[in-house]
């Protein structure tokens, strides 16, 4: 069955969906420059392992290995982050350009429906014209 993509588009609140698209621009622009201005985190300098095999030696390298592990997860995490702003950022700008090309749309969509109303209408006068004249005949 076939989507009534007109009342689809009438069922939009488009003076919202508008209204809202300069907000949504500004704020994904603000997030990019938020998140894509902070650098990476960096690793902290790892002092060379003792050689001794003493309880707590053990236990500090165990915790010096998880840190390691951490800030690479940290620095994965980061990265991720960073892409999904861009994302959010060229999402945001598409949306707007989107937007502001429908509102371009309609406005030409009403033009075109007032101009075939006057074409319809004068169609309707020809025609009444016409039979008018040959129906006197």
């Amino acid at each position: 069955m076939a989507i009534p993509w007109l009342a689809v588009l009438q069922s939009v609140p488009w003076s919202e969906v508008i209204g809202n698209a300069p907000k949504l621009a500004d704020g994904a622009r603000k997030l990019w420059n938020t998140v894509g201005g902070n650098a990476a985190p960096q690793e902290a300098p790892v002092a060379p392992a003792e050689q001794e095999s003493s309880p707590e030696a053990q236990a500090i390298a165990a915790l010096e290995a998880r840190a390691q592990a951490l800030e690479s997860a940290i620095k994965d995490l980061h990265g991720q982050m960073l892409g999904s702003a861009a994302l959010i950022k060229a999402l945001a700008e598409q949306n707007a350009q989107l937007v502001s090309r429908l509102e371009i749309i309609r406005g030409r969509l009403v033009w075109l429906g007032a101009a075939g109303a006057v074409l319809a209408l004068a169609a309707l006068l020809g025609l009444l014209l016409v039979f008018t004249r040959h129906g006197g005949a």
